[in-house]
């Protein structure tokens, strides 16, 4: 029986560098590497090797993913690895996204998330592991950015219940709460918004990040958090009312809540 490493948004950014680490596992038998855009992935086996297996999925879509279960069934394989890293967010207040953008962020962000993990438990034996990628935006509401931060609450809150929900099957949960990352996610996020994030403090590279993922994940924790920034800010939201860490926040990205957008 193969055993296998699922790993969602894996062409770019934090996914390829998990999708580097995994592949080095001599337990794993193959990497099945999941984005929309099949040129990216066909790259990036050409770059890692035979043991990527490149499936082009939209995770927003329901139907995608139930077609990846018929697959998982045919094909006889363990998934000893499920990361959940696709998603994407828009840098931007409530008015500057339609209806349709809106609800994509949450399908794919939170929808996807749940749905590849109902998906791949089925096939994972006592040891393996989930890794689902929050954010540093999980620990508080963050005004400019309200359907991201809510998206990726959701998400560190589901994993770390899904880890004890999953105890009795010897599989773990990890929610990875990375802040800044040095990846493209930016470009996509910023659409031009008058009030809009735009001072990244604190930003690292996501191999780092990744890294201690891994490390942690297969120590059995249930979060991950990288860096002493973001572990301050962890701690910081735990002890200051989400009033005051809101405050905080409009102060360090210069927006004024109360000031109307100049018309043009």
């Amino acid at each position: 029986m193969k055993t296998i490493a699922i790993i969602t948004g894996a062409s770019t950014g934090l996914g390829r560098e998990f999708t580097r680490i995994l592949k080095d596992k001599k337990e794993i038998s193959e990497i099945w590497a999941i984005a929309r855009h099949r040129e990216k992935l066909d790259k990036l086996r050409r770059q890692m090797g035979p043991k990527i297996v490149p499936i082009s999925l939209d995770l927003s879509d329901a139907a995608q993913i139930t077609d990846l279960g018929h697959r998982l069934a045919q094909s006889g394989v363990e998934v000893r690895y499920l990361v959940n890293n696709a998603g994407y967010a828009k840098f931007c207040s409530y008015g500057d996204l339609n209806i349709a953008d809106s609800l994509n962020m949450i399908n794919l962000n939170i929808g996807g998330v749940v749905a590849m993990g109902l998906t791949c438990i089925p096939y994972m034996p006592a040891g393996s592991h989930i890794i689902n990628i929050a954010s540093q935006a999980a620990f508080q509401p963050l005004p400019y950015q309200n359907l991201y931060s809510s998206t990726k609450a959701f998400v560190r809150n589901y994993t770390r219940a899904l880890h004890v929900e999953l105890k009795d099957r010897g599989i773990t949960a990890t929610a990875v709460c990375p802040g800044w990352l040095k990846t493209d996610l930016y470009d996509r996020a910023n659409i031009g918004a008058a009030k809009a994030t735009r001072n990244f403090f604190g930003m690292t590279t996501p191999d780092k990040v990744a890294r201690k993922a891994v490390a942690d994940a297969d120590k059995g924790k249930d979060l991950s958090i990288y860096g002493l920034y973001v572990n301050f800010c962890h701690i910081g939201a735990k002890l200051l009312p989400q009033q005051t860490v809101m405050k905080i926040w409009l102060h360090q990205q210069h927006i004024d809540p109360y000031s109307r957008p100049s018309q043009q």
